[in-house]
């Protein structure tokens, strides 16, 4: 045993689970690939300042939760405690948004970290599938991402999730309700951070947790009441759209989600069954972060959705993912001449687009066939010295238990014909 464990708040993915997470990953990238979207990757850490202007100085992600580092040279740098800046850096970098066609459609995967308390659903290691639409303002995009999304989940069986749907207006009408919602605040009896939180970002306020400070919530003023025509119109749109298409969502008047840079339409996606860490996803439109980073006035949209709640959320509704076995044929030698054929066969097979695994170590038959059963092949090849000497190997059928023998030379055609 190591002397070595992973580091506090993290996990190792290992198989045969490590499968569930890439199907995972798959099925929510799959309507995204269908929708013009194309992959990005950007480096698992940035500039300390890209975070702290785009997701917000007030928020908890940059003042308790970034994972912050200097280098040798002097630089301050941060691991990535989430992607939709550095996905927006990344493009104004590569000057996408100049090539003549917005929006830049984009998905990646990959892992955020996030200095949090460490509990079932929540880790300082993390993965998310995520989309982002950037440089057009249209309500169709933001109904589209949601869309695309509920695919996802349906797709994976998910059917006790809710989207939760609002608008945090934009900065025509936002400053107003902000001054409403600062002057309710300082009404309560609130500690001292919250206060201060208040006086930078109100909106924050009421995506408190806790109770006590909910329940003096409840008569805030609602940034519904405060939206100008503009955000109403947009917002109708927006619900219009992804009613027309089914999608079911709830109106959720309080919902701010948990950075700055979010305007106009935010949602969420939860699922009831996973405790207090409900969230599953979401995102929103953020037309004024381009510029918060130096770059030009690109209005976009965007979400990521966890990979690690959304197999949560499978666990409880129950739900278990037919993943194809990795392998299709197990080889089996018994002995060294029977190796040498065997793994030629095996390598050809592989060659020909067939998975293919092979017995190592020398066991014996009852030990490899135990071996072959946990691979989950559908086929095994058995060559022994009298197959050999007959020239044929051995081709069981691991579902029927069918036991055929055929010449060595027609091992890959046999198969390729059986396999398909």
């Amino acid at each position: 045993m190591s002397t070595f464990k992973a580091p506090k708040g993290t996990y190792d993915l290992l198989p045969p689970a490590s499968a569930e997470y890439l199907a995972v990953r798959e099925a929510i990238a799959a309507p995204l690939r269908n929708s013009g979207y194309g992959y990005i990757e950007t480096p698992g850490f940035e500039n300390v300042e890209l975070f702290a202007r785009g997701v917000g100085e007030s928020t908890d992600i940059v003042t308790k939760e970034m994972y912050v580092f200097e280098t040798k040279g002097g630089d301050r740098l941060a691991l990535r405690p989430e992607t939709t800046a550095p996905v927006l850096r990344a493009v104004l970098e590569a000057n996408l948004h100049k090539a003549g066609n917005l929006p830049v459609k984009v998905w990646y995967s990959g892992s955020q970290y996030r200095y949090e308390r460490p509990q079932k659903g929540r880790y300082r290691h993390f993965s998310q599938v995520g989309a982002e639409a950037i440089g057009a303002e249209d309500p169709a995009l933001d109904a589209e991402l949601i869309i695309l999304a509920d695919q996802s989940y349906r797709a994976l069986g998910l059917r006790n999730f809710r989207i939760l749907l609002n608008s945090l207006g934009d900065k025509e009408c936002r400053p107003v309700y902000r001054a409403a919602l600062q002057d309710f605040l300082r009404g309560l009896d609130l500690d001292e951070e919250t206060l201060r939180r208040a006086e930078i970002n109100p909106l924050r306020v009421l995506d408190d947790k806790r109770p006590d400070v909910q329940k003096q919530l409840a008569d805030a003023p609602l940034l519904r009441d405060y939206l100008c025509d503009a955000c109403k119109t947009y917002h109708e749109e927006v619900r219009e759209l992804i009613t027309a298409a089914g999608v079911v969502f709830e109106d959720d008047p309080k919902l701010v989600r948990g950075l700055d840079y979010y305007t106009r339409t935010t949602f969420e996606f939860v699922h009831d069954g996973l405790g207090s860490q409900s969230a599953v996803g979401g995102g929103g439109r953020y037309d004024g972060l381009s510029e918060m980073i130096g770059g030009p006035s690109l209005p976009s949209v965007g979400w990521a959705l966890g990979v690690d709640r959304t197999v949560l959320a499978l666990e409880a509704e129950g739900i278990r993912l037919d993943i194809p076995s990795a392998t299709s044929v197990f080889a089996v030698p018994l002995g060294e001449e029977a190796r040498r054929i065997l793994f030629a066969k095996v390598t050809e097979l592989r060659k020909n687009g067939v998975a293919a695994d092979f017995s190592y170590g020398g066991k014996g038959l009852k030990a490899a066939m135990k071996a072959a059963n946990r691979s989950g092949a559908r086929y095994a090849l058995v060559l022994g010295e009298r197959d050999l000497a007959e020239g044929v190997v051995q081709l069981k059928d691991m579902e029927s238990g069918e036991q055929t023998a055929i010449g060595v030379n027609e091992i890959v055609a046999e198969l390729e014909s059986r396999l398909g």
